[in-house]
């Protein structure tokens, strides 16, 4: 399959509001979502990161950069505050150049967020980096 344009999501929680727990979150997520999807830095196109209401010491994008993707064109917003949705969460969208199909895309869910989308069946690396600890 030649390559195509495809979109990669993930989320991540952290358990307090601060840049000591942001940013190795956000580089945990974004180094999973590379590595499960065989993807490497050239092929990132953007990223798009949201952030809840309660998560606003850092803009994600800066945790981002510290690994590399300073080339890379990096958005924040925020999340649209529903009543009852999943706290201190940072959600991803990257837009990536990729020969894979889409039922082989591999969003990564991580610390907690496994919940927001558990339509996405899980594989064994899946289950390793998942954890009961919301944060």
């Amino acid at each position: 399959m030649p390559a195509t344009v495809r979109a990669v999501r993930g989320a991540t929680t952290v358990a307090e509001d601060t840049p000591e727990q942001i940013t190795p979150r956000v580089q945990e997520l974004l180094t999973e979502i590379m590595r499960r999807n065989g993807l490497e830095l050239d092929s990132v196109i953007s990223v798009i990161f949201t952030t809840t209401a309660d998560v606003v010491s850092m803009f994600p994008a800066s945790a981002a950069r510290g690994i590399g993707f300073g080339a890379v064109p990096l958005l924040c917003a925020s999340e649209i505050p529903v009543p009852g949705s999943m706290a201190r969460c940072v959600r991803v969208l990257l837009h990536v150049s990729t020969e894979r199909s889409l039922d082989q895309v591999r969003h990564v869910y991580l610390h907690g967020a496994e919940v927001l989308r558990d339509d996405l069946p899980l594989g064994d690396d899946d289950l390793a980096l998942g954890d009961d600890d919301p944060a």
